[in-house]
């Protein structure tokens, strides 16, 4: 799996982390060793705009996620995983270090990008929740890979409780 991870932030974040939970969920979702994924931080401005270029809504947003070949999981466990690129995840350490803080279980920014990333993975293989049941799958998803992330590393607790919009 080729993951860049880029930050353009100005903010020191755990960069290791970030590769190392995107390489466990695409690992985790079956997707081919082979494809590649690109990881940029940006500042809340760069976010902004983005958010305001691709989704017309206003101020910076946590995390936005643009497909490129649209790879999905492989249906059966004997089907093999397409190769390809599947795309680039943007996200922001300022509103990710405000959403932690005022989560209902408080956790860091960096825990908070962690969850992001996993997101943005979701987003990339065509997960969305915009419909309760969508939600629920995807929220689900989303928890159980970053919980698996965390107890294989040893990590304490639960994971953080999604905050994502």
């Amino acid at each position: 799996m080729s993951i860049d991870v880029n930050n353009e932030s100005g903010t020191e974040v755990d960069e290791q982390a970030i590769l190392d939970i995107a390489r466990y969920a695409l690992a985790r979702m079956r997707i081919h060793p082979l494809s590649e994924l690109s990881v940029i931080v940006v500042d809340a401005d760069a976010m902004e705009q983005l958010h305001i270029q691709w989704m017309d809504l206003p101020g910076p947003t946590d995390v936005m996620s643009f497909p490129m070949d649209e790879l999905r999981p492989p249906g059966k466990d004997d089907e093999e995983p397409p190769q390809g690129l599947l795309g680039d995840i943007v996200l922001c350490p300022e509103v990710a270090a405000k959403q932690g803080a005022e989560a209902e279980t408080r956790h860091s920014m960096d825990e908070e990008l962690q969850l992001l990333t996993v997101h943005g993975v979701l987003h990339l293989l065509g997960y969305d929740h915009e419909e309760p049941d969508e939600k629920a799958e995807m929220f689900g998803l989303q928890a159980a890979i970053v919980d698996g992330w965390r107890a294989e590393r040893g990590l304490e607790g639960p994971s953080p409780a999604p905050t994502v919009s």
